[in-house]
C-alpha cells in the first residue's frame, strides 16, 4: 500500500496540478452553463424592475428544484468512477439507467410543485403583480425541468468516466442559442411578436431541450461513450437504483437545504418591496456565477480525495482538502477586487439604469455587492467543505450541518437583522453570510476530525 501518512517530495505541487487539471474544465463548463441564466437576468433587467422581480422570483424557485434534482443524480459520477475502476461495465451501464430514472421521477414531481405555487406565494406576502408574472413564467419553463435533469444525469455519468469535454462545447452552443432566441422572442424580431417576460421563459425551456438533445447526440457518436448506450446491453438494476438513491438523497437534501435557504431569503426580501426583490435577483445571479468556480474546485477535490482514501493515503486526502479550500478562498478574493473598486459597473452589467424605476434597485444592489465580498468567501468554503466530505464518503454529515447552519443560524439571523432590525435587505444579506460562515466552519472541522479517525484506524490496521 502507498505510504499511509508520509507526504512525498513535491506532493503539494503535484496535487495542486492534478486538482487544477480536473477543476478547470469543470469550472469552464459550470460558467458556460450559468451564462444561460445570466443572459436571462440581463434581458429581464432591460424590461423593468417588475419584470426583473417576477422573472427573478420564478428562476429562483425553478433553480431551487433543479438544484435538488441535480443533487439526486450527482452521486452517479462517484459510483461510475468506482465501477469503471473495477472494470465493471455492466454496472456502469446500470448506473446510467438509474441516473436517468431518478432524473425523470424528480423532474415530474418538481414540475407539479412549481405549478402549484401561486397561492403559497400570495400567502407569503409577495406582490400580487409579481406573483402573477412569476406564475406565467413558471407555467412555460416548468416542462424544461425534464430535459434539464436528463442533461445533468448524462453530465455526471461522463464526468465519472473522466470525459467532461463535450459538456463545454455543448453549453457554449447553448449560450449562443439563448442569446439569439431571447433577442428574437423577447423583443419581437424576424416578424414575431414581442413576448417580453414570456419570451425569456420560452427561450429557457427550448434551450434546455436542445442542450440535452445535443449532448445525447455527442455521446452516441463518441467512440468510447457510445458503447455504454447500446440498448441491448442497458439494464434496469434495482441495486443500481438503490445505490444512486442512497448516495444521492443526502446530497439532494444538502443542495435543497442550501438552495432553499437562498430561496426563503429571496421570499423574505420580496416582502420588503419590488425594488428589493429586483436587487436580490441581480446580486443572487452575480453570486451564482462566482459560485461556479468553487463548485468546480469542490467536485475535483472530491474525486481526488476519494481516490486517495481508496488507497489509504489519508494525509494526502487532508492535503487535497486544504488545497481545495485555499484555492477557493483565493479565487473569491480575486473577485473582491472589482466588487470593491467598480461596484456600479458590475451591477450595471445586469440591470439597465435607463428605466427610472430601476434606480432604487441599482442602489440597493451596488451596496449589497460590498457585503458579497465576505459572503462569497464563506459560500465557497462551505461548498468545497461539502465536496471534500463527500470525497471521504460522508454525505449525511453535510446535510445535518447545512440544516443547522442555514436554518438554525442563518435564517434567524437574517430575520432579526433584516426584518426585526431596521437594516432591511442589508440585514438579510448579513444573516445569509452568518449562516454560510457557520456551515463552512462546521464542515471543515468535521473533515479534519473524520480524517484523523481514518488515519488512526489505518495505522492500527497496518501495525
Amino acid at each position: 500500500m502507498v505510504g499511509l501518512n508520509a507526504a512525498q517530495p513535491g506532493a503539494w505541487r503535484a496535487d495542486s496540478r492534478a486538482l487544477l487539471l480536473l477543476a478547470l474544465p469543470l469550472i469552464l463548463t459550470n460558467l458556460a452553463y450559468v451564462a444561460l441564466t445570466t443572459i436571462d437576468i440581463v434581458v429581464l433587467g432591460t424590461l423593468g424592475a417588475k419584470e426583473l422581480a417576477a422573472g427573478g422570483l420564478a428562476l429562483a424557485l425553478f433553480n431551487q428544484l433543479r438544484t435538488t434534482g441535480t443533487g439526486l443524480v450527482t452521486g452517479v459520477s462517484n459510483l461510475v468512477a468506482q465501477a469503471n475502476a473495477r472494470g465493471d461495465e455492466a454496472q456502469v451501464r446500470a448506473l446510467l439507467v438509474a441516473g436517468l430514472f431518478w432524473a425523470t421521477v424528480s423532474g415530474l414531481v418538481f414540475m407539479g410543485v412549481l405549478l402549484a405555487l401561486r397561492q403559497p406565494l400570495t400567502w407569503l406576502g409577495q406582490d400580487a403583480s409579481v406573483v402573477a408574472g412569476a406564475m406565467d413564467f413558471l407555467l412555460i419553463i416548468a416542462p424544461g425541468l425534464l430535459p434539464c435533469l436528463w442533461f445533468q444525469a448524462l453530465r455526471h455519468f461522463t464526468v465519472g468516466l473522466k470525459f467532461p469535454g463535450p459538456l463545454l462545447a455543448i453549453t457554449l452552443v447553448s449560450i449562443v442559442l439563448t442569446a439569439a432566441l431571447n433577442y428574437v422572442l423577447v423583443f419581437g424580431k424576424l416578424g414575431l411578436p414581442a413576448y417580453g417576460l414570456a419570451g425569456v421563459a420560452i427561450t429557457s425551456a427550448v434551450v434546455f431541450l436542445l442542450s440535452f438533445l445535443m449532448f445525447l447526440a455527442v455521446v452516441l457518436t463518441h467512440r468510447r461513450l457510445a458503447g455504454y448506450f447500446t440498448l441491448a446491453h442497458l439494464r434496469f438494476s434495482p441495486d443500481a437504483l438503490k445505490a444512486v438513491w442512497k448516495l444521492g438523497l443526502p446530497i439532494a437534501g444538502t443542495y435543497a437545504s442550501e438552495a432553499g435557504f437562498f430561496s426563503v431569503l429571496t421570499l423574505l426580501i420580496g416582502t420588503l418591496g419590488m425594488e428589493a426583490l429586483a436587487a436580490q435577483t441581480v446580486l443572487n445571479q452575480i453570486i451564482y456565477i462566482v459560485f461556479m468556480f468553487s463548485a468546480g474546485i469542490s467536485h475535483a477535490a472530491s474525486i481526488h480525495i476519494s481516490e486517495a482514501c481508496g488507497t489509504g493515503q489519508y494525509q494526502r486526502a487532508r492535503q487535497l482538502g486544504r488545497l481545495g479550500l485555499g484555492l477557493g478562498v483565493l479565487v473569491m478574493l480575486l473577485f473582491a477586487i472589482p466588487y470593491a473598486l467598480l461596484p456600479e459597473q458590475v451591477i450595471g452589467l445586469f440591470i439597465s439604469t435607463e428605466h427610472a424605476n430601476n434606480l432604487d434597485a441599482v442602489r440597493l444592489a451596488t451596496t449589497g455587492l460590498l457585503i458579497a465580498i465576505v459572503l462569497q468567501v464563506f459560500d465557497a468554503s462551505q461548498n468545497i467543505g461539502n465536496g471534500i466530505l463527500r470525497g471521504i464518503g460522508d454525505t449525511a454529515g453535510p446535510l445535518r450541518i447545512s440544516l443547522f447552519g442555514y436554518w438554525l443560524v442563518g435564517l434567524p439571523a437574517a430575520w432579526l437583522l433584516g426584518i426585526v432590525s431596521p437594516y432591511g435587505i442589508f440585514g438579510v444579506w448579513a444573516g445569509l453570510a452568518i449562516g454560510l460562515a457557520a456551515t463552512a466552519l462546521l464542515l471543515i472541522v468535521s473533515f479534519e476530525r473524520q480524517l484523523k479517525a481514518l488515519d488512526r484506524a489505518g495505522a492500527i490496521a497496518l501495525s
